[in-house]
C-alpha cells in the first residue's frame, strides 16, 4: 500500500474518532451520519464512529509499518 494511502487512512481515522469523542454537532448531523443516528441513537452513532476511526487508523498504521500486505 503506498505511503500516502496509509497516511490518508490514519488521518481519516483520527478525524472520525475526534468527531465522535468531541461530539461535533456538524459532524453528527451530517446527512451521512444521519443513518447511524437513526439506527443507533446519537450515543450509539458516536460509538460506531469512534470504533470506525480506531479501525481505520490502525489499518493505516499497520500498512505504514509493513504489517499488512
Amino acid at each position: 500500500m503506498p505511503g500516502w494511502t496509509s497516511a490518508f487512512l490514519v488521518l481519516v481515522g483520527l478525524f472520525s474518532f475526534a468527531g465522535a469523542v468531541f461530539d461535533w454537532e456538524w459532524f453528527m448531523t451530517h446527512s451521512r451520519a444521519a443513518l447511524f443516528v437513526r439506527l443507533f441513537g446519537r450515543t450509539g452513532a458516536r460509538l460506531v464512529y469512534a470504533l470506525l476511526g480506531i479501525l481505520l487508523a490502525a489499518l493505516g498504521l499497520g500498512a505504514a509499518f509493513g504489517l499488512l500486505v
